[in-house]
C-alpha cells in the first residue's frame, strides 16, 4: 500500500473537502516528524479514519507500531487512550465493568478505556480470546453491553491494533470473527538503510519516543475536518464497472485454489470504501479500477484464510490476492 498522488484531471471538488483534505494531508505531515519512512502505514491509518474502521497493525517488535498510532491521536484533536493487553487481561478490563459503591448501597458502571475517539490496543494478541472478544460489540456496534444495558461509544471512534507476528512466543491466533471485523491489516515493515539512519540521527539529537510534544507534533486536524471529510467520501461516485471489479475480486477469491476461505461480503463492501477513500485523498471525486488495486491486499489479507498444504509450500495471502489481481479482468 503507496501513498496515493493526485494523477490526472481533478474535479472541482467543495472547499469544505478540499479544507479536510488539507488538514489530513497536514496530519501525515506532522506524524513523520516522529516516525520515518512509513507513510503507507500512515495512509493506512487515514483511510481507517475516513472510512469509520478499525486498523490491525502487524510487525517484529522495534518498528514504532505503537508510536505511529501514538502520533496520529498527537496531530488529531480527539481523545486517544492505550490499553496493554496482557495474558492476565479481563473482558471487564476492556468495557468497563460495574462496581459496588459502599456509600450509596448500589451498582455504578465504570467506564473501561474504550470509552473514548482513538483506542489503542496495543499487543493485542498476547491476551487470550476470551479478553480479545469483549471487543467484538464494541468494534462492530460502538457501544458496550452490561447487564443488558447499552452504554454508546464517544463519536468517532476507532479502534487502532497493534500485533507481533504470530510466530512469536506468547502470542494468541486472533479469533476470525474480529479480525473481519478490521478495515485494514497493514504490515509494519523494517525501516531500509537511509530511514534507519534518519532514527538513529533523530535519537542521537534527542529525540524522546516518550514525549511527542517535545517533537513538535501538534494538533494539525479535528473532529470537524473529520466530519467534512467523511461525508466527502460518502460522495466519490463508483461506476458499475467498478462494482463489478471489486465483486469478481472477492468472488475469485473464493475459488482460488490455495484458499480455503476466501473474502466474504463483508470483504466487498470493505473494498469498496477503502476505495472511494483512496481515490478522495488522491484528489478525485470517483473510483478508478487502479484505486481498488491499491487497497486490495490491506482490505482482504486478514479476510481470506490458507490451506495448511499451501503454507508448507510457502504461499502467502498477499501472493494469493496477488494472483487474483492478475487475472481478473480489469473494467476499462
Amino acid at each position: 500500500m503507496s501513498q496515493p498522488s493526485a494523477v490526472g484531471p481533478v474535479d472541482v471538488l467543495t472547499t469544505d473537502s478540499d479544507a479536510a483534505r488539507a488538514a489530513l494531508r497536514r496530519l501525515r505531515a506532522e506524524v513523520a516528524k516522529a516516525v520515518v519512512g512509513q507513510d503507507a502505514v500512515v495512509t493506512g491509518l487515514v483511510i481507517a479514519l475516513l472510512c469509520r474502521g478499525h486498523v490491525l497493525l502487524e510487525g517484529v517488535p522495534g518498528v514504532a507500531k505503537t508510536l505511529l498510532v501514538r502520533a496520529v491521536a498527537a496531530a488529531l484533536d480527539l481523545d486517544a487512550k492505550r490499553l496493554q493487553f496482557t495474558p492476565d487481561l479481563m473482558p471487564g478490563d476492556v468495557t468497563g465493568s460495574l462496581i459496588f459503591d459502599p456509600r450509596t448501597a448500589a451498582f455504578t458502571f465504570r467506564e473501561g478505556p474504550v470509552f473514548t475517539n482513538l483506542l489503542l490496543a496495543d499487543e493485542i494478541n498476547r491476551t487470550p480470546p476470551k479478553t480479545q472478544s469483549a471487543l467484538l460489540e464494541v468494534m462492530e456496534e460502538h457501544q458496550v453491553s452490561v447487564e443488558g444495558v447499552r452504554r454508546p461509544l464517544p463519536a468517532p471512534f476507532i479502534v487502532a491494533a497493534t500485533q507481533n507476528p504470530v510466530e512469536y512466543e506468547g502470542t494468541y491466533p486472533l479469533p476470525e470473527a474480529q479480525l473481519d471485523r478490521f478495515l485494514l491489516k497493514l504490515a509494519v515493515p523494517l525501516p531500509n538503510r537511509d530511514d534507519e539512519l534518519g532514527v538513529l540521527r533523530a535519537h542521537h539529537a534527542g529525540f524522546d519516543p516518550g514525549d511527542l510534544a517535545a517533537a513538535g507534533i501538534r494538533p494539525v486536524a479535528g473532529a470537524a475536518d473529520l466530519a467534512a471529510a467523511r461525508h466527502a467520501v460518502r460522495q466519490v461516485q463508483v461506476s458499475e464497472g467498478v462494482f463489478g471489479y471489486i465483486v469478481d475480486l472477492c468472488r475469485a477469491t473464493r475459488t482460488a485454489p490455495a484458499l480455503e476461505l476466501g473474502a466474504s461480503p463483508r470483504g466487498s463492501t470493505a473494498l469498496l470504501n477503502t476505495a472511494k477513500a483512496w481515490g478522495w485523498l488522491a484528489g478525485r471525486d470517483y473510483v478508478t479500477p487502479d484505486d481498488v488495486k491499491a487497497v486490495t491486499r490491506a482490505t482482504l489479507r486478514h479476510r481470506i484464510r490458507l490451506r495448511p498444504e499451501a503454507e508448507l509450500e510457502g504461499v502467502t495471502a498477499d501472493g494469493v490476492l496477488d494472483s487474483v489481481l492478475g487475472t481478473v479482468a480489469t473494467p476499462r
